[in-house]
Order: C-alpha cells, then sequence, then structure tokens
C-alpha cells in the first residue's frame, strides 16, 4: 500500500461553481497507482466541494440559483455580521454541502461517470484564493 499527497490551490472569481477536474485528475492519474481511493479535502469553512454534472453550464447556473434563494444574502436574518453579508449566508451554504470527498482510482483512472465533474463550489462574493488538499492511498 502506497500514499501520496499533495494540494492544490484554486484561485476563484468570486461566487459560484469552479471546475477543479483537470488538475485533481491529472495529479492522481500521474500518482501511478492502479486501484486506490482520492481523498479531496477543502480547508475552508465558506465554500465547498461538488460532484456534479459537467455538462450543462444551466445546472450549476441552478445550483448556484437554489442555494442564494435558501441561504441570501440579508444581514437582518443573521447575528454572525462581522465579516460582511456573504459570510453568514458561506457558512450555511458549506455545512450543507461537502469539504471532503471521495473517489476510487480503478486502472489508473479516477472513476467519475461520463456527466461528472469535480467543482469548487465558492460561497463567497469576492475571489478567494482556495485550498485543496489531496490523499491517495493505494497501489
Amino acid at each position: 500500500m502506497r500514499q501520496a499527497t499533495t494540494e492544490i490551490e484554486q484561485r476563484t472569481p468570486g461566487r459560484g461553481l469552479h471546475p477543479v477536474t483537470g488538475p485533481v485528475r491529472r495529479w492522481a492519474e500521474g500518482q501511478g497507482f492502479a486501484t486506490g481511493l482520492l481523498t479531496l479535502f477543502l480547508r475552508h469553512t465558506s465554500a465547498s466541494l461538488l460532484i456534479q454534472e459537467n455538462a450543462d453550464p444551466d445546472v450549476l447556473a441552478d445550483l448556484d440559483a437554489f442555494f442564494s434563494r435558501l441561504a441570501p444574502d440579508d444581514m437582518a436574518l443573521y447575528r454572525h455580521r462581522e465579516e460582511g453579508p456573504d459570510d453568514m449566508p458561506s457558512h450555511i451554504r458549506a455545512a450543507l454541502t461537502q469539504t471532503q470527498l471521495s473517489i476510487p482510482l480503478v486502472e489508473g483512472t479516477l472513476a467519475l461517470g461520463t456527466w461528472q465533474g469535480i467543482y469548487l463550489f465558492e460561497h463567497r462574493r469576492a475571489p478567494h484564493r482556495r485550498r485543496i488538499r489531496l490523499h491517495l492511498i493505494g497501489e
């Protein structure tokens, strides 16, 4: 059994779903493992990770719009207001999604479905630099 780790930095232009499949796939499949399990862990509390459709951008727009309705940027709704009107809604969105994903590696390839992509879901409106820790275990 072997292990490999790295960290990917992803810059986001602001709120929305930003694809990270490419760099994640290149790193994981470049490690020379035949089988294994890749864990992605996002080291932030106001963003999250999703596996979602990668073919129709309307899916991503609809998801973002849904979360905007679910956790609106309205300071009157929240007690935590120290970091601006989008901070507490960002924490709620992150609590309802995921900061960690696990993806099998089969025959040296990430076992994502045909229409699946990995996304960093930025919940803040301003640009950010996000860090995703990758850990691959296998052989």
